[in-house]
Order: structure tokens, then C-alpha cells, then sequence
């Protein structure tokens, strides 16, 4: 069985930043894209980054130039640098994998428990 364990949220002040790891657990074989979204109160989830297993990254246009996403493919591990954090980027973020091969079994789309992140003013 796999699971994807985030961490890393928490309280910080405007400006300030915070690193979420996310793990995806289990007799892994491969990942295509591993990436983070996020729901504010009130809204729709969205995207904020994702990276192939090529390396290739895109990112929401809010959080261009101040979020960076990365991966260790040993450790089967995403990473959401976020720097220069503002108010509006509170919400829950959730980290998300598509196709992902294990023991012979493929899933296409796995979310995590989500964690949240709290900006204040």
C-alpha cells in the first residue's frame, strides 16, 4: 500500500518562508509527476507547482519566482520551497502524485492528508 506523508506547515509571518516534504511511502517503482495544490476557505483546490519525473516544472502564476518545487526520486520525496509567503497563500496544501507504479499495481492519481499553512499579516 502507498501513502503520501506531508509536513512541514505551520504559522509563519508575511515574508517569511517554509519547506513542505512530502513522502510517498511503500515498494515504490516510479512516479510520473509528483506536485502540491492547495484550498483556501471558501475556494476550489488549485494548482501551485508540480515536476515530472524529467524535471520539468510548472507553477501557478501567483507563486512564480517565490515557490520552488523539486524531488528526490531515491527518497520518492516532492519538496515545495516557499519563500516571500503572503497572507493569501493560507490554505490547506496538499500534495499529489500521478502515475505511480508499485509491486505490479499502477495508481493514477493520489492525494495526500493535506497540512496547513497559515500567513499572517
Amino acid at each position: 500500500q502507498v501513502q503520501l506523508v506531508e509536513s512541514g506547515g505551520g504559522l509563519v509571518q508575511a515574508g517569511g518562508s517554509l519547506s513542505l516534504p512530502c513522502a510517498a511511502s511503500g515498494s515504490i517503482f516510479s512516479i510520473n509527476v509528483m506536485g502540491w495544490y492547495r484550498q483556501a476557505p471558501g475556494k476550489q483546490r488549485e494548482l501551485v507547482a508540480t515536476i515530472n519525473d524529467g524535471g520539468r516544472t510548472n507553477y501557478a502564476d501567483s507563486v512564480k519566482g517565490r515557490f520552488t518545487i523539486s524531488r528526490d526520486n531515491a527518497k520518492n520525496t516532492v519538496y515545495l520551497q516557499m519563500n516571500s509567503l503572503k497572507p493569501e497563500d493560507t490554505a490547506v496544501y496538499y500534495c499529489n502524485v500521478k502515475g505511480l507504479r508499485y509491486d505490479g499495481w499502477f495508481i493514477s492519481d493520489k492525494w495526500g492528508q493535506g497540512t496547513q499553512v497559515t500567513v499572517s499579516s
